[in-house]
């Protein structure tokens, strides 16, 4: 073989009969080659497309140089010596260009085409060579997870590791319950339909009945408005019909496009789903609520925390002396006291002194008893004892009194008991002013509540016009996002409406002016003209007529048209006779499905388990003696002298390998056809093997080897060794091609 594919850039690799070891490191190429020999045989997929994870072969292998993929093989087979080419011509279809010819004579080999090489020279597909007789090393380790029952199933059942009878089962079970189960199939709920249609139809036909002999009237105007309209319509054909089969594609793209925007619209209208402006409203009035939501709580905190102020203010109020007066009767109270008595000392000396002359004026008139001092007795000795006395008294009361004042307030003296009383004026004014600040933060509070409540209930009310069972917010949020899901659907639809009908515009535009020729279709024997004046008349006449059956029209407006009900009718009745022919079709299909896999067992799975057993017990130098696999594919081992099998899954990951390999080259013994001779490929399947599984492994290959070509590529360097000095098996140590895809 010769290959430009991948890091192999003219690379060459000799291939003898029986078993092929060829070794190389990881990273030289090994898989690459694997590859270019399906390719060869079988061609590159140009159509499978890169995706997540994954590269198409036609990119993964395109030569690193730049060069065209391209390959060659000699090969030996039921046709006789040939050589098979492939090559690149187009970059669209790499290997696409093929060519078979007989080795010496250079002459084509008929009938042998890229397309069926591998399955001619095989005899079997693609997809079979690469389940039987290609083995990668991830098709051979198996994790204990049960997985293997399913990829054995697959491969006996359908050649496919996708498929298999229990998925097929499956399929049609759920397809069968579908049809009918309780009353949740789709039988079920046609039947229900049926009777509710019956019902509408019994009453639409009653009325229906009542209008008939009204229609009648309009009847003949509305075959002549048909007629004439079909005038029109001929004119109108013949008008378009230059244009028609340019745009035909076109308008029907677009026409699909209309249709579905329309159906879109239609039901978004049914399900009352609001407009984008409202939904965006409603979204931002949602988000908004949060914002005052958050404000709420920071007023409310501003609304304690001014509260707890105002509670310290009344209490610096209520301790003070003068507490339950205004400010304005502290101040007074405190003024009322004076700072001296009301009869200081220097304004009692004159009266004191006047007083004590009178006395003493009193005295000497007593002593001289004349009648000019008489008088000065009767009326000196009072003035006297007045003007000395009653100043001391008012000071003495004004003393005790103004004493008594001052302790009850807690001072020693006016000047205190004034300043007392601005301190308590200054703690009312404080206060009034945390009084006035609590009722404004608790108004403020109040307020952006009463606000948040008001927006959640206007929200909810809005929502619950077109969404009912939106009863709360994160409900409401929820269900405007779907809409708004649905109102992009209509978006798109439109979107793509608008672009289609553009492009059939554009093309309209573009088109020529006589497009069909004008004698494909006959010029209508009257004018337009005369024909639209006939129509109009006729509709008006028609009109007229009409506005008498409007009456009874009315009463059927309500009602679905009894056409409409009978071709629902007759839908769901052919619906229902389709869906009993499915649903007997289908049990037919599970009984057949169900023997057909019973067949199946009995005739593969026995000979299958006994073929596997033979190579386990080669592969484990005979410490398996049986393998079986039970009705439901599961694959079982049976221990040498122990009668009791063993599962799968409990078997250790290397004998779960070995099990594996010799159930896969079972496969190859039983599904490959004998007289081709496929070969088999091993892409380093024995990696996970140790030193003694793949020395049994190793001699069991060089014996099958001798019925078919064997091609074991390795990373490692045991399995050369394992084969030194052996001339029948050829071992080949490739160089480094370059760093690997």
């Amino acid at each position: 073989m010769t290959a430009t594919f991948g890091k192999l850039q003219g690379r060459t690799l000799e291939l003898r009969d029986g078993l092929n070891i060829l070794q190389a490191p990881n990273e030289t190429g090994k898989s690459t080659w694997c590859a270019f020999l399906l390719s060869i045989l079988y061609g590159i997929n140009s159509r499978e497309r890169d995706r997540a994870g994954f590269i198409a072969d036609k990119n993964r292998y395109a030569p690193w140089s730049g060069a065209a993929m391209s390959g060659r093989m000699d090969c030996s087979t039921d046709l006789g010596e040939l050589t098979l080419t492939r090559s690149t011509r187009r970059q669209a279809s790499p290997m696409g260009e093929f060519s078979a010819v007989y080795a010496g004579t250079n002459e084509p080999v008929p009938g042998l085409t890229g397309t069926a090489c591998g399955e001619t020279l095989l005899g079997i597909s693609r997809e079979v060579f690469e389940r039987s007789a290609f083995i990668r090393q991830n098709n051979l380790s198996i994790s204990q997870n049960a997985d293997l029952e399913r990829r054995i199933a697959a491969l006996i059942s359908s050649g496919q590791e996708d498929t298999s009878y229990t998925e097929a089962a499956e399929a049609l079970k759920k397809q069968l319950n579908r049809r009918r189960h309780n009353k949740t199939g789709q039988l079920p709920a046609l039947e229900a339909e049926l009777a509710e249609l019956d019902r509408q139809l019994a009453e639409s036909e009653s009325l229906a009945r009542q209008l008939a002999q009204a229609r009648g009237e309009v009847s003949s105007l509305s075959v002549r408005e048909q007629q004439l309209q079909a005038e029109l319509d001929q004119w109108d054909r013949w008008e378009a019909a230059r244009q028609r089969r340019v745009l035909s594609d076109a308008a029907a793209a677009a026409e699909a496009a209309e249709a579905k925007a329309a159906q879109v619209r239609e039901q978004l209208q049914k399900d009352q789903i609001p407009e984008n402006e409202t939904i965006a409203r409603l979204r931002g009035a949602i988000v908004n609520l949060e914002t005052t939501r958050k404000a709420v709580d920071k007023a409310r905190a501003e609304r304690d925390d001014a509260m707890k102020a105002l509670l310290r203010a009344e209490a610096a109020v209520n301790e003070s002396p003068f507490a339950g007066q205004t400010a304005e009767e502290a101040r007074k109270s405190a003024a009322s006291v004076p700072d001296s008595a009301p009869w200081p000392l220097s304004e009692l000396l004159p009266s004191i002194f006047l007083g004590a002359l009178a006395l003493i004026l009193s005295i000497i008139s007593i002593l001289g008893m004349n009648d000019a001092f008489a008088d000065a007795i009767f009326y000196g000795i009072p003035c006297a004892i007045s003007a000395l006395v009653i100043p001391i008294y008012k000071n003495h009361k004004w003393q005790k009194e103004t004493s008594a004042f001052l302790k009850k307030h807690g001072v020693s003296s006016a000047a205190e008991l004034r300043m007392q009383a601005a301190a308590y004026a200054k703690l009312c004014e404080a206060r009034d002013t945390a009084q006035a600040n609590a009722n404004a933060k608790s108004a403020a509070a109040d307020t952006l509540y009463n606000t948040l409540t008001s927006n959640e209930q206007g929200i909810l009310l809005e929502v619950r016009r077109f969404a009912p069972g939106a009863f709360d917010i994160p409900t409401a949020d929820r269900l405007l996002r779907a809409c708004a899901v649905r109102r992009k659907e209509l978006a798109e639809a439109e979107s793509a409406a608008r672009e289609a009908r553009l492009r059939c515009d554009l093309q309209a535009q573009q088109l020529p002016e006589a497009d069909v020729p004008a004698e494909e279709l006959p010029v209508p024997p009257r004018s337009r003209e005369a024909v639209t004046a006939d129509l109009e008349a006729v509709r008006a006449a028609l009109a007229q007529a009409r506005s008498g059956a409007d009456r009874l029209t009315g009463q059927l407006h309500g009602l679905t048209p009894p056409d409409q009900l009978r071709a629902r009718q007759a839908e769901l009745e052919d619906q229902r006779a389709g869906l009993e022919t499915e649903y007997s079709a289908i049990r037919l299909a599970m009984e057949t499905l169900d023997q057909a896999n019973t067949t199946l067992q009995n005739r593969f799975s026995p000979e299958l388990g006994r073929r596997a057993a033979e190579i386990f017990a080669q592969l484990t130098g005979s410490r398996y003696s049986g393998v079986v696999l039970d009705r439901s594919f599961r694959l079982s081992a049976e221990p040498a002298g122990d009668p009791v099998f063993r599962d799968a899954a409990l078997l250790s990951a290397g004998t779960l390998d070995q099990l594996y390999l010799a159930v896969r080259l079972a496969i190859c013994d039983l599904v490959l056809p004998p007289e081709k001779e496929v070969p088999i490929v091993l892409d380093d399947a024995l990696a996970n093997f140790d030193d003694d599984r793949c020395a049994a492994a190793l001699e069991f290959l060089k014996a099958a080897a001798g019925n078919r070509q064997i091609l074991l590529f390795t990373c490692h360097s045991r399995e050369a060794e394992f084969f030194a000095g052996d001339g029948e098996v050829s071992i080949q140590r490739l160089t480094d091609a370059g760093e690997e895809v």
